[in-house]
């Protein structure tokens, strides 16, 4: 998408520093394949023959990838644009030209497209190719790991009612109501390859499988998955490399050499699996993804992708 200098564009550039939303979004900006994703949705968009002419289907894109990393609602993504110099930059828009910023109903409608048609899945598999061709998609070894994204308990709505897809679990003395995320990392980069969403309630041990690639002989997982071994059922033979609980090898073996020998074991396994928590840490701290957007498993599965997809570009750029 074409980008036309004016006379804002001129008398910004001529700033000493640049803020750091700034800095991202044109780092973003460069390693995203927009290209690429204007084609995956293109079979699917509206071509304009009837009807008011649609927006670029870019120009929807980037409006989205905003709401995704800042958090934004619907509403407020499109006030912002119209605020800030560095979004309205990143979107490309000229205001002396008669340009406009697609309204919050426009994005709805566009998001509402994507998720009836799974393309953010697709977008998520694309992305995987992008790795590919950059050398960075490591096969091998697999680390799994979840996460709780909250939802609200409130029954003050029509149905009188929660959300019935998600549900209540008990993590260490609190209770969180909500969904689960689960991932599937790669053991030497850390990119995610796999995505899953379940309610809270579901049991990690259970859903792992579904993370591993049949061509990984290495599993690395924190002390929540102890005997995962027992629920891989296609007939692989892998290590598993489950982290144990804190003290309790301490506590069988006491203060000995084998004691020792136990924990350097246990910290050259946390040394690898903690590549999982970086991710999380940009999707919970950078996007500040912690609690659901929308009613429904689904449509936060989509939104998950989209989250975790623009982490492997991240941590991609950061690689560069």
């Amino acid at each position: 998408m074409e980008k036309q200098l004016n006379f804002t564009d001129l008398e910004y550039s001529t700033r000493r520093k640049k803020t750091k939303r700034e800095e991202f979004l044109k780092k973003m900006d460069a390693i995203l394949p927009w290209g690429e994703w204007v084609n995956i949705i293109k079979p699917h968009y509206p071509d304009g023959s009837r009807g008011r002419k649609p927006r670029l289907i870019e120009l929807m894109l980037r409006m989205l990838m905003l709401q995704v990393w800042f958090h934004l609602s619907d509403e407020m993504v499109e006030e912002s644009i119209y605020d800030s110099y560095a979004m309205k930059s990143f979107m490309g828009i000229n205001f002396e030209q008669g340009e406009q910023v697609p309204d919050a109903t426009t994005l709805c409608k566009f998001r509402k497209l994507l998720n009836d048609n799974h393309l953010q899945e697709k977008i998520f598999a694309q992305v995987q190719e992008v790795l590919a061709r950059e050398g960075m998609q490591v096969k091998g070894g697999t680390i799994v790991d979840a996460t709780i994204i909250e939802a609200s308990g409130s029954t003050k709505n029509a149905d009188k009612k929660a959300d019935p897809e998600m549900h209540s679990v008990k993590k260490g003395t609190k209770w969180h109501f909500g969904m689960r995320v689960h991932i599937g990392t790669d053991a030497v980069h850390g990119f995610v390859h796999s995505i899953v969403s379940t309610p809270a309630n579901e049991s990690e041990l259970k859903v792992a499988p579904r993370l591993i690639r049949p061509d990984d002989n290495s599993v690395y997982a924190d002390a929540g998955y102890c005997k995962l071994e027992r629920y891989v059922t296609d007939g692989v033979d892998r290590q598993y490399h489950v982290c144990r609980q804190k003290g309790t090898f301490k506590r069988h073996y006491g203060n000995s050499i084998a004691w020792k020998e136990e924990q350097k074991i246990e910290s050259r396994k946390s040394s690898t699996r903690c590549k999982v928590e970086y991710v999380f840490h940009i999707v919970k701290d950078l996007f500040h993804w912690r609690k659901a957007r929308y009613k429904g498993i689904q449509k936060n599965h989509s939104y998950a992708c989209l989250a975790f997809a623009s982490a492997n570009l991240y941590m991609l750029a950061n690689f560069a």
